[in-house]
């Protein structure tokens, strides 16, 4: 007898739509999050980013550059904010830019936490879970130089950090974003919060594995309540070392991102990110299965290079996430789409263009068919 399978769905392809929460993706290609430094001093995406982003909009999901939420969070020179209305105004041009051609975008929230400098975030207090510097230097419009000892956060300036995330998501979501991405990663603060070398205070945010994640689920839960879980996606990068925000024993990451995922599942969020050298490995398909939702994973800048067409058509066909970041190739690529559907060829990236002030290495890069 013929078995029936009207009702058997194909297996997804890197190409399939997804829903995130309430975002619609055509194909489950995704521009992960990357610092550009476009925005000059003011901090406002002007007519350079608008076109930039546009370019970009036939992949699934545009995720945008780390932003700060409040001045003092600023972390790069050239950084866009999401602190005042003029920065969302701004922000509003480019959401506007990519809908017009179709496309989706959520602006990730990016607080730096001890890797601001005050020659960077205006003259304003540098703020961390603890008075502990990281290594090496920063670029400020002085030159480099070396990262400053941060303040120890007080309980009333982790409530207000808090409450910068939630305005800044109301702005941008109420600028036309399909939502927002919380960056609990890459070394800033709330990676901070979650890791024991970076974190080592002795009230209800410090100590054990569930007081570390305290603060991400205050801020994840307080953005959810204010724009709608269904909008809200949050970036993680267990193990990975930036900013000397070291993770190393196996344990105690489980443990701190297991609790972490425990206490946000029943919000319902969007989207889990997850950057990590083994997106298939036990850890990341642990947090997977605590978080139960969609997800992302980006492991790029960890496996010696780029994501290539071939690395997110096996993580989508392992079954290993709902979706791929990708970075550098959609730097080079704004059509990244049509050349990976039709195996053209790629324009390689130019990093010494990648932090500049200028359309060059940003804007320039050609079309298939102007190539």
């Amino acid at each position: 007898m013929p078995v029936d399978t009207s009702e058997v769905s194909p297996a997804p392809s890197l190409f399939s739509p997804v829903s995130l929460g309430k975002i619609e993706l055509a194909n489950r290609i995704v521009m992960a999050p990357m610092t550009r430094v476009r925005a000059g001093s003011s901090g406002i995406p002007g007519d350079l980013m608008v076109e930039y982003y546009r370019q970009r909009a036939s992949v699934g999901l545009i995720i945008a550059e780390g932003t700060y939420p409040d001045h003092a969070s600023q972390g790069y020179v050239g950084e866009p904010g999401i602190a005042t209305d003029e920065q969302a105004a701004g922000w509003q041009r480019v959401f506007e830019a990519v809908h017009a051609e179709g496309g989706r975008i959520v602006l990730q929230l990016m607080h730096a936490g001890r890797q601001a400098h005050p020659d960077i975030n205006g003259g304003r207090r540098v703020l961390a879970p603890s008075a502990i510097a990281r290594s090496g230097e920063t670029f400020t419009e002085k030159g480099e130089q070396p990262y400053p000892v941060p303040e120890a956060m007080t309980t009333a300036e982790i409530r207000a950090a808090l409450q910068d995330f939630v305005a800044a998501a109301r702005r941008a979501v109420e600028a036309g974003a399909d939502g927002v991405e919380i960056h609990g990663a890459n070394g800033y603060l709330l990676h901070q919060f979650l890791s024991p070398a970076a974190n080592q205070r002795t009230d209800e945010y410090g100590g054990s594995p569930h007081n570390r994640a305290r603060f991400v689920v205050e801020v994840a839960t307080a953005v959810a309540q204010a724009v709608g879980a269904e909008r809200v996606g949050l970036r993680i990068s267990p193990e990975v070392a930036f900013g000397d925000v070291f993770e190393t024993d196996r344990d105690d990451v489980l443990a701190t991102y297991g609790t972490l995922l425990d206490q946000l599942r029943p919000l319902g969020l969007a989207y889990l990110s997850v950057l990590h050298a083994e997106p298939g490995g036990d850890l990341v398909q642990e947090l997977r299965r605590r978080f139960d939702g969609k997800l992302i994973v980006n492991n790029g800048p960890l496996g010696g290079g780029q994501t290539t067409r071939e690395r997110a058509l096996q993580q989508i066909e392992a079954g290993h996430a709902d979706a791929v970041a990708v970075g550098r190739a959609l730097i080079a690529n704004p059509d990244l789409v049509e050349r990976w559907q039709g195996g053209h060829p790629e324009n390689e990236p130019r990093p010494e263009l990648f932090y500049g002030p200028g359309a060059e290495g940003y804007t320039d890069y050609p079309f298939l068919e102007t190539a």
